[in-house]
């Protein structure tokens, strides 16, 4: 599979979509994280108590996690297929890349922008971002 490249254009374009992706991928985040601790908090209940239950009282929160899993991973699969980078769930950090005169560079998206005004080097990351001017 050949590598995707975006113009700024294509990219903000994408942006609609994306966001809507990765707001999916952040409340199945928060969904997983509360079965976590709904399983971990049973658990612990059980064992500290020496009950014993019939059947498997897990069953259910593990699998509703395994769903969430498999839900998370079909959106990340989706990010993959685009060619578009995930870096931070959490705060929505999203790179598409790009050719920017020539070199290879990442347009960089922050949830909460209302379009990509950023780029930078491919090993630069967040913190070296250089505002797009111009376009």
């Amino acid at each position: 599979m050949s590598k995707t490249y975006y113009t700024l254009e294509e990219a903000n374009a994408m942006l609609p979509v994306v966001k809507q992706e990765l707001e999916k991928l952040q409340e199945i985040k928060r969904q997983f994280r509360d079965k976590y601790e709904e399983l971990y908090q049973l658990k612990a209940f059980h064992k500290q108590n020496g009950m014993l239950v019939e059947g498997d009282p897990y069953f259910t929160l593990e699998c509703e996690m395994d769903f969430l899993q498999v839900e998370g991973n079909t959106i990340l699969q989706s990010f993959e297929l685009k060619g578009v980078q995930l870096k931070d769930i959490d705060s929505g950090l999203i790179d598409f890349p790009s050719i920017r005169d020539g070199q290879e560079v990442l347009l960089c998206w922050r949830q909460g922008e209302a379009s990509i005004e950023h780029y930078h080097g491919l090993y630069d990351g967040f913190a070296g971002r250089k505002r797009i001017k111009g376009e």
